[in-house]
């Protein structure tokens, strides 16, 4: 069946509607050949232009030039079959080919100078300005890298009129910043692009294409909050647009830049055909790029062999795409110099590929999946940082007793590079250190292994046999009472207690003959107190204190001693743990905040962090903001050198949490920002990484930042399971992530997220989330026009509210749902609302009862508005609606006075349109005089208002 013009034009609409890609481009050209059968030129010259938009905006813009030249010769031939929307769609669409043959090496230089001129001829023909023609050149001898043409035609460009076929305000802004950037003025080129920026224009593309280009100029400004605000905002809107891989190319750029790989690394996977799709080969030059840049920094971080996406077919591993990308990037770029004359491009393309980092790390906040960078450093022992060669065995044994004779932090990274380099020997590596040393490695492992308990727990027992071999069986008895805290912490209890009593008892006796040193006897008591707390089941099991007691009375008279010092401060930590399990929070502050003070004292700042985070903790809950703060401080200071990402990131969030109770949002997510970024690297993403950015959304929603919020918290969900984080956790961030898309204009997505939500709450004991979330659910869809849709999710939040006795929130659905109905049903429902008002003021009194009859006015106002917005409004009926509103509001108390009066300008306005104009002046006067002196912006509002209808009421 033949289409009619009218189905055709539908149809198109309906195309461009969907996502930018293939798919449509086909759907465009099977409409041309329907629209050819119309019998109508109109029809054809509609299709084609149809056919160059889609183009435009895809992969196939190399497609573009075959229906503009059918399009043109059609316009040449019988100009009369243009109406003045084609007629000016076609000069319109001279920029986008003009353009796009820049963008196509086979199109010989001189073909594009010669259809600048065609279009400055035809624009100068139309009497349009030469403003687009000058923008054309201005691209033109850029690309040539023509300094002195580039700059002649930009000073035109701008002082040229602006007219109807110059390119949006936003798009022109764009290429006037990207300019200065180029110079290398970023200030310049951010001050040109604020208009953008904030919102002043906008348009299909815009501001996706500037906040992408904004991103390394506010990166050299060290404007690195504002870089990773535009990244996530940015990002997010160019993500679904084919036709933006020049934008999403300088994301990746981005991300190589600043120290966010595994975030590039994600990005490229999103769209493989961006490796080969060929039809625009400057954006195809752009991306390939920037995957090389990417892979460099892969292969220098020590990734090269780690598989990456690449494009289909091939399995990549980072140094190959490097080589195939550059490859690739670099002979595009010769197809244009060869073009061009020029070498230009290619020494373009090798200066981006080039390029060192800007940021050794800006945290995003998004989740990237398998990081790229190493955890927390360990840093280099002394001896060979300085010498720049590794140190010899016996050279690292000594630096390493060193630092454990020094309680020093770095002592672990010493043996662990001890061992490597015995290791490192192959297997005569153990013959070149003594038995001591072998017995001090296998201790020292033992201690530093984070897999399987029972690992760690053979080591020390290898330990304890060669201390005993080399005379040091106090050493060996401390290494036994390591292992048993580690049976207690695998839930065996028996070996555990076993274990650690016959360890301490055979340290007390070393001690006794002079053979074992208050730092091994004093380590031995505070782990048999680690074990008893472990083991631990009521608060009042007198076991601990009873090991806590020993070690303190042990460790008194070594006060001086600052290895037996600690023991003291742990066991006034262990105190605190204890008085928190109780309950007696005041209690646990004061025996971490001992605790602290004795490791300082001691000169060991770094043990104090683990008590100065407890005591934050603790502090937090007791309401005391100011010392948790503090503690929370301290405790991100004096471990930040030395712990490990896990705790890197327990800790950021730690102060996060508190800053955010405080109110200082602002410091709040650039702590979280932290805990997300090291819980990453603790290979924690999954669960307390989301923990971490589900907090941060949050954060970032209640500070106004909805588009850096929507980019984080879709980034959370996937990571969150009902099973793993919990209902709560889930819901909340649903309810959020709605909240940001109804900010953003997102109302469908909105919707489903609410939707999501309200099924889980559905479960809940109390009902008033899953009420609320349904509302929220039926508002977004109403307002993105799907009806029905709405309909049933404000009957559902209804029935709900009944069912709660909330008479207010049921009303007031109620009345939404006699909006979204409209007609009779509208008014049936607006009755019912009524009804259910009337019904509780029967029983209601005092304050209650003026609150319900503000809501019993306000149905009738509104009942009023909908019977006066109706397609055959009675305005009579409606007029009397509004009477009774405005005589109930009175009827509530001088509170709702404001209401009252809004409803009486309300009745003035349907006077006017009843023309009864002196009946109209009475109310909007007597509305005038009651705010005649007074102040405020309703009381401004309502002045203004009455002076309007009163100046109507004059003129009629």
């Amino acid at each position: 069946m033949t289409l009619t013009i009218d189905a055709l034009r539908e149809a198109m609409r309906d195309n461009y509607a969907q996502p930018e890609g293939p798919a449509r481009n086909a759907r465009a050209e099977r409409l041309l050949a329907e629209a050819e059968g119309i019998g109508e030129p109109l029809a054809v010259i509609e299709a084609l232009g149809h056919q160059l938009q889609v183009y435009n905006y895809s992969s196939e813009k190399a497609k573009m030039f075959v229906p503009f030249a059918r399009l043109l010769r059609m316009w040449d031939e019988r100009p009369e079959d243009f109406d003045a929307y084609e007629t000016h769609a076609l000069h319109w669409v001279f920029k986008w080919v003009s353009s796009g043959m820049l963008d196509q090496p086979h199109i010989p230089l001189a073909a594009i100078e010669k259809w600048l001129g065609e279009m400055e001829h035809r624009y100068r023909l139309a009497g349009h300005s030469e403003r687009a023609v000058r923008q054309g050149e201005f691209r033109v001898a850029r690309h040539l890298g023509d300094l002195e043409r580039a700059e002649r035609a930009y000073a035109a460009w701008l002082a040229a009129d602006r007219d109807d076929m110059a390119d949006c305000h936003a798009c022109e802004l764009h290429g006037q910043g990207v300019w200065q950037a180029q110079l290398g003025a970023d200030e310049k080129a951010l001050e040109i692009w604020a208009p953008v920026l904030e919102g002043e224009h906008t348009c299909a593309h815009e501001p996706h294409a500037v906040l992408a280009s904004s991103l390394l100029p506010l990166v050299r400004l060290g404007e690195g909050d504002r870089a990773r605000a535009h990244h996530l905002r940015g990002y997010r809107l160019v993500r679904p647009m084919e036709s933006m891989r020049g934008a999403a190319a300088l994301h990746i750029e981005f991300c190589a830049l600043t120290g966010n790989e595994a975030r590039g690394l994600e990005i490229l996977a999103e769209r493989p055909a961006y490796f080969t799709d060929s039809g625009d080969p400057d954006s195809q030059m752009d991306f390939l790029s920037v995957a090389a840049l990417l892979m460099d920094r892969l292969v220098a971080l020590g990734h090269g062999e780690r598989e990456v996406p690449g494009p289909a077919g091939t399995r990549w591993t980072a140094g190959a795409l490097a080589r195939h990308a550059r490859g690739e990037a670099l002979a595009i770029a010769a197809r244009f110099d060869e073009r061009n004359g020029t070498d230009r491009v290619s020494a373009l393309v090798g200066e981006r590929m080039a390029q060192e980092p800007l940021m050794e790390r800006l945290p995003l906040g998004v989740r990237a999946v398998g990081a790229v960078r190493a955890g927390a450093p360990v840093p280099a022992s002394p001896a060979s940082a300085s010498s720049g060669e590794p140190a010899g065995v016996e050279e690292l044994l000594a630096e390493a007793r060193r630092l454990t004779a020094a309680r020093h932090p770095d002592a672990r990274g010493a043996w662990a590079r001890l061992g490597r380099a015995v290791a490192a020997d192959g297997p005569d590596g153990l013959d070149h250190v003594d038995g001591l040393a072998r017995a001090e490695l296998d201790d020292h492992a033992a201690m530093a292994h984070d897999g399987e308990p029972a690992e760690a727990i053979a080591l020390f027992h290898d330990a304890a046999r060669q201390y005993e071999a080399a005379g040091e069986p106090a050493r060996a008895a401390a290494a036994l009472a390591r292992a048993a805290l580690l049976h207690a912490l695998d839930d065996r209890p028996d070996e555990a207690l076993r274990g650690v009593e016959q360890a301490v008892a055979r340290l007390l006796t070393l001690h006794a003959e002079g053979l074992a040193a208050p730092r091994e006897v004093s380590g031995g008591l505070l782990n048999q107190a680690r074990i008893r707390m472990a083991l631990l089941e009521g608060a009042d099991d007198g076991t601990v204190e009873e090991a806590l007691t020993a070690l303190e009375e042990f460790a008194a008279p070594h006060g001086d001693d600052a290895a037996v010092t600690d023991r003291a401060a742990e066991a006034s930590s262990l105190r605190g743990d204890l008085a928190a399990r109780s309950g007696d929070l005041a209690g646990a502050v004061g025996h971490y905040a001992r605790a602290a003070e004795i490791f300082h004292a001691a000169g060991l700042p770094w043990y104090a962090v683990e008590a100065e985070a407890r005591l934050a903790g603790a502090a937090r809950h007791l309401g005391d903001l100011e010392t948790a703060e503090r503690a929370a401080r301290a405790a991100l200071e004096h471990g930040g050198p030395y712990v490990q990402a896990r705790w890197h990131a327990r800790l950021h969030q730690q102060l996060a949490e508190v800053l955010a109770q405080t109110g200082e949002f602002g410091q709040a997510t650039d702590h979280a920002l932290e805990a997300a970024h090291w819980a990453d690297e603790a290979g924690e993403s999954g669960h307390f990484g989301a923990y971490a950015r589900h907090q941060l959304g949050g954060w970032l929603l209640r500070m106004g930042s909805t588009a850096e919020a929507a980019a984080i918290l879709e980034a959370v969900l996937p990571d969150l399971t009902v099973d793993e984080h919990g209902d709560g956790m889930v819901v909340q961030t649903l309810w959020w992530l709605g909240e940001c898309l109804m900010a953003l204009d997102e109302p469908r997505a909105a919707a489903e997220h609410w939707l999501r939500a309200a099924d889980l709450a559905a479960a809940w004991p109390e009902q008033w989330d899953h009420a609320t979330l349904a509302g929220l659910a039926g508002r977004a869809l109403y307002r993105a026009e799907l009806l029905p849709e709405a309909e049933r999710a404000y009957g559902r939040a209804a029935k709900l509210w009944r069912e709660l006795g909330d008479v207010h929130a049921l009303v007031r659905t109620l009345r939404i749902r006699g909006w979204v109905a409209g007609g009779a049903a509208g008014r049936e429902l607006m009755a019912e609302a009524a009804g259910e008002c009337e019904a509780a003021l029967s029983e209601a009194s005092g304050e209650a009862a003026d609150r319900l009859r503000a809501e019993l006015a306000d149905t009738y106002r509104q009942t009023g508005e909908l019977l006066a917005r109706a397609e055959d409004p009675d305005l009579r009926e409606a007029l009397a609606w509004v009477d009774r509103a405005a005589t109930t509001f009175a009827s509530a108390g001088p509170a709702y006075t404001d209401q009252s009066t809004g409803a009486d300008l309300l009745a003035a306005w349907l006077l006017l349109d009843l023309a009864d104009p002196s009946s109209a002046a009475a109310r909007a006067g007597a509305v005038r005089e009651r705010y005649e002196s007074a102040e405020g912006e309703t009381a401004e509002s309502r002045r203004s208002e009455a002076d309007s209808i009163l100046r109507e009421a004059r003129s009629l």
